[in-house]
């Protein structure tokens, strides 16, 4: 069956994302996975573990939005109705738990959301209680619109926190020194239209509390280009949790012309918008760099993001299928559907390596020091010469891939022959989301036509967890 050239669940979903419980910075080892757990040498094994949890067969196309580990527990969130494990099936309505090692038991914890669950984030060391977002009206039988705090024992919801948006749903959630960051395509959220699309809460009123005043506005204007809106859809902080990515649809942000993603110093009093950007993917020097919009199905097309261990890197993955007025000619041009590394640094910055699928979206990106993984319905790597086809010296890499780290890096990790990349999955729509623990890498899929082929072996369908063996 053939995969669909789609926007990543994010966006709808979206995000986030973005790898948001690995982002989490200088928490005690008890609560969610530290990001220096991502300096792990790496990279992961490319055979799976046996026994975590999968999607069921419904007969229909379910998905796994986002993996967050807090203390010994992963919990996952998206769009299903039930649940696989050693022999059993059980009911859970978008959002459920697991033990984080082996045998991956599947807890008793039932929030049964009645909608689609597109981000969970925890504040700070508490796992007692989850916080929530996506396109839903209750939770547990009680009214929440798209936002809700949830005890992570009892599936309740927590009355204190405001729990509604207005305009539109919630896509990412981020916490980060006392404030809960959210984004989505809301124009207010709990009583508030002061910061629509992304805004800033307290974690025990949901209230917006000031932290992020960002003024987000605009959306993607080109030839032929399809409806699109202002959205923010995915977030990752940095190792040092002093600065968040964030990916969405938008022209200006605090002020300034930003596209595609922008970066938020998040160490002071208030949120502020960096110097970071790239001409390459915002526009601001279309005569150098007149490849910065993709395909007009494509407007917003980057939605995954990565930090290097050390914070000097960034790794994207992209959308997009090729840029809107590129001439047909290879290699192919530009950042759409492609994995890329840009410096960190704070200023205007161009790339330092692109390695091109060949028009197949990426939709995830996490990073070690041995190794960026990227995944989505890609069927090769190495392939700037080729459009929907294997160009000359592209290298198979379906569903995932594993690619060097670092500014002169970008290159296939492949097979001890060369003639394959070493990591695979099945394709379905494409990975939504990675998360790297201490432990390894797990991968958040889907079913979409029966897939469930991880690293070669059957029976991951949805969630797939990759060891470090070191």
């Amino acid at each position: 069956m053939p995969q669909p050239d789609r926007a990543p669940r994010r966006g709808r979903r979206g995000r986030l994302i973005a790898v948001i419980a690995a982002a989490v910075c200088c928490l005690p080892a008890t609560a969610l996975t530290a990001p220096s757990a991502l300096a792990q040498a790496g990279p992961v094994s490319a055979t799976p573990a046996a026994g975590t949890p999968t999607l069921a067969p419904t007969g229909t196309t379910e998905q796994i939005s986002q993996l967050v580990q807090c203390g010994g527990t992963m919990y996952a969130v998206g769009t299903f109705t039930a649940i696989a494990w050693n022999g059993t099936t059980y009911t859970r309505n978008n959002i459920f738990s697991f033990s984080a090692t082996a045998p991956f038991t599947v807890t008793s914890w039932n929030p049964n959301v009645n909608g689609a669950v597109n981000t969970i984030a925890f504040n700070g060391g508490n796992c007692a209680d989850a916080y929530i977002g996506g396109q839903f009206t209750s939770v547990n039988g009680t009214a929440a619109a798209n936002l809700a705090e949830i005890d992570a024992t009892t599936g309740t919801v927590v009355p204190a926190f405001a729990d509604h948006t207005g305009g539109g749903h919630v896509d990412t959630i981020l916490a980060v020194n006392g404030h809960l960051l959210v984004g989505g395509s809301f124009t207010g959220i709990n009583g508030s239209t002061v910061d629509p699309y992304m805004a800033s809460l307290n974690p025990l009123t949901g209230k917006d509390d000031g932290f992020a005043h960002l003024n987000i506005s605009g959306h993607y204007v080109y030839p032929k280009v399809k409806t699109n809106s202002t959205e923010v859809d995915g977030q990752q902080l940095s190792h040092s949790g002093a600065l968040d990515l964030v990916e969405g649809d938008f022209t200006s942000v605090g002020g300034l012309h930003r596209q595609q993603i922008f970066m938020l110093s998040v160490s002071g009093p208030t949120a502020k918008v960096t110097a970071w950007s790239s001409p390459e993917f915002d526009g601001s020097q279309p005569s150098t760099f007149p490849y910065y919009y993709c395909s007009p199905s494509h407007p917003s097309y980057i939605h995954a993001a990565a930090w290097s261990p050390d914070d000097s890197t960034i790794y994207l993955a992209t959308t997009g299928f090729h840029p809107w007025n590129w001439n047909g000619t290879f290699p192919v041009v530009g950042l759409c559907d492609a994995a890329s590394a840009f410096p960190a640094t704070q200023a205007k910055v161009t790339h330092y390596w692109i390695n091109y699928t060949g028009c197949d979206s990426l939709f995830s990106a996490a990073a070690d020091a041995s190794a960026v993984y990227v995944a989505g319905h890609n069927r090769w790597l190495d392939n700037p010469d080729g459009c929907n086809q294997a160009g000359p010296g592209a290298i198979p890499a379906p569903g995932l891939a594993g690619l060097t780290p670092g500014p002169s890096g970008g290159a296939l990790l492949t097979n001890s022959a060369g003639t394959a990349g070493l990591y695979s999955r099945s394709r379905g729509l494409g990975a939504d989301d990675m998360l790297l623990t201490s432990a390894g890498l797990w991968i958040a899929s889907d079913n979409f036509g029966g897939g469930e082929q991880c690293g070669g072996v059957r029976g991951f369908s949805g969630i797939c967890f990759l060891q470090y063996t070191s």
